[in-house]
């Protein structure tokens, strides 16, 4: 199993999620099939370095956006400022869209990893582009 991602995209998540520090920065992912086409950077409603939450509203906006140009929610981005580009205990824990493919970066490190998460159970994919 693996995803696409469009030209730019590994550029625009890691620049965002160096934008971001110290907090952890986050955004959604739509495409069709297993190419991963845009990116929509959100806020962390958490505003924490170690966790984060998107807004309703903004899943909500990105999701209209998606509906209207006919791609699909693929993938949910986040940041780890300290840590390594792999799932957490509390990404494990909180992983709500098992069909989704959770991109994670470690920007000291420019390194951006994909795994599915189901019942708390991770699952690297691999990431081309």
């Amino acid at each position: 199993m693996s995803v696409r991602l469009s030209p730019g995209l590994r550029d625009a998540l890691l620049a965002h999620a160096q934008r971001e520090l110290p907090l952890e920065a986050c955004g959604l992912l739509g495409g069709r099939g297993n190419e991963l086409l845009r990116f929509v950077p959100c806020r962390n409603a958490l505003e924490s370095p170690s966790a984060y939450a998107i807004a309703p509203e903004e899943i909500l906006a990105a999701l209209r956006d998606f509906d209207r140009d006919r791609i699909d929610l693929l993938g949910i981005f986040h940041s780890h400022p300290r840590g390594p580009a792999a799932p957490s205990a509390t990404d494990l824990h909180e992983a709500a869209y098992p069909q989704a493919v959770y991109l994670i970066a470690a920007p000291a490190a420019r390194e951006l990893r994909a795994f599915r998460i189901t019942l708390g159970q991770a699952r690297e994919v691999d990431v081309e582009g």
